[in-house]
């Protein structure tokens, strides 16, 4: 968190938070949203301004409900996640975050019933960028034996029907040394785990 917003905060301590305002969207785009979106439910204009979105992304956290927020001074404006709390995209030595960080080596890797991976990493959980998806998945292994791309999509809808199938291993950046899980399971289960929300609100926040 910035030295300014920290001295924002001691100054003015008890500012209302903001909700519904700000979206994070699933190619981890930051949205503003405002009350016309919000009466529509539509998705906001992306915020493109370097600084600001500089700024937003050092001053992204949660509070202790599991509900993400950026600090904006003293005044705390809550995040709805159309996806995870982080989206991440490839990069030449694995993957960036949108908030330009680096995700650590993912332990585990999931599918959802939609297709979209997500990688979780100790307690960051990251779904990654649709667009990066096919460079993933040419690196997925059942029984040590690469994946055809007919293959893949018939573990995939077989999996939406049952819990039993055989785990496949995700080689990660194609190594074989680095294999990671990789099972299915829902966003909404993954975020409940992990106690996070998806969209925060005041007085009764939901999953």
């Amino acid at each position: 968190m910035d030295d300014i917003v920290k001295a924002a905060i001691a100054k003015w301590p008890n500012v209302p938070a903001c909700y519904g305002w700000l979206a994070l969207d699933a190619r981890g785009n930051w949205r503003m949203r405002d009350a016309r979106c919000q009466a529509l439910n539509l998705q906001g204009d992306i915020i493109r301004h370097p600084s600001l979105l500089n700024f937003i992304n050092r001053n992204y956290q949660h509070d202790d409900k599991g509900q993400w927020y950026f600090q904006n001074g003293p005044q705390k404006v809550y995040v709805d996640l159309a996806a995870t709390p982080y989206i991440a995209r490839t990069s030449a030595t694995g993957f960036t975050l949108h908030t330009g960080d680096t995700l650590p080596l993912p332990d585990a890797a999931f599918f959802n019933s939609e297709g979209n991976l997500i990688l979780r990493s100790n307690t960051i959980l990251a779904q990654l960028d649709d667009r990066d998806l096919a460079e993933v998945s040419g690196y997925l292994y059942e029984n040590k034996r690469l994946l055809n791309d007919d293959e893949f999509m018939e573990w995939l809808e077989q999996t939406n029907q049952s819990n039993s199938n055989p785990q496949l291993m995700w080689h990660y950046q194609g190594k074989s040394d680095y294999a990671i899980p990789v099972a299915k399971n829902e966003l909404a289960d993954l975020m409940l785990t992990l106690g996070f929300k998806s969209y925060p609100a005041a007085d009764h926040p939901s999953a």
